[in-house]
């Protein structure tokens, strides 16, 4: 089933919220974009999914099971930090992903190591921020889990790695099987792989669209929704 329910979430740091009284359903075999300036709950969101951090009111649900500590067998999330061992090398820390997670593929690691160019024998303080990132995305693709949630994957990188991040996500995701969550606020990259967009600001879900419909019905694209959808919200154009 791989189904993610939100119900009537709220997340609060101190006084603030990162998560207003949100429900949202994320379906299987659909990769979704949520979408939003920083600050805004994507990360936040993300976190409470894979269980590492709860709500203050409201539940999470993955596949029917209400979400804690354990969830992570069923969630392979790629964090916006580096959560690195820098004394390891690239093998290593394969090596040490493959001991921590029984549905990781390791042939399907070689061949991502291959294909984004990672010296395997490097250590991971040496890897400029690109070839991180790059790391980041072999350790999370090379799980087999029915969940992917993706957190800010293009952060600070060049166009030329860019793309071809965005070609091992079209290699090596499961679109039938796996559910997919890309959290960014870098809208174009992204946007050819898109079955639906969530549009959040300071905490609350303010747009939800299909993709296609927003092409073949509004003649628009995802990035000129999301910029109307913040005007509304007095973001882009306006003062809030």
């Amino acid at each position: 089933m791989n189904m993610i329910e939100l119900r009537n979430v709220s997340k609060k740091y101190g006084r603030d919220f990162s998560l207003k009284d949100v429900s949202i359903t994320f379906k299987p075999g659909k990769i979704y974009g949520l979408l939003g300036p920083n600050g805004s709950g994507k990360s936040t969101t993300l976190k409470m999914i894979s269980g590492l951090v709860y709500p203050n009111k409201g539940e999470i649900f993955v596949d029917g099971e209400l979400v804690n500590r354990k969830i992570s067998r069923k969630v392979a999330y790629l964090t916006e930090l580096d959560m690195f061992y820098d004394p390891f090398t690239v093998q290593h820390m394969i090596d040490f992903y493959a001991t921590q997670f029984p549905d990781f593929e390791m042939e399907k690691a070689n061949t991502l190591v291959n294909d984004l160019k990672l010296d395997r024998s490097k250590k991971i303080k040496q890897l400029s921020k690109g070839n991180r990132g790059r790391l980041k995305l072999v350790l999370a693709l090379s799980r087999n889990a029915p969940i992917l949630l993706l957190d800010e994957p293009f952060s600070g990188l060049d166009p030329m790695v860019r793309e071809s991040i965005v070609k091992s996500l079209l290699s090596y995701i499961d679109f039938e099987e796996q559910t997919v969550i890309i959290a960014t606020h870098e809208i174009d990259e992204i946007e050819p792989l898109l079955d639906e967009v969530l549009a959040i600001f300071n905490g609350n879900l303010i747009g939800i669209q299909n993709v296609e419909t927003l092409r073949e019905e509004k003649g628009v694209s995802v990035l000129q929704w999301f910029k109307k959808i913040m005007e509304e919200n007095g973001v882009y154009g306006g003062e809030k």
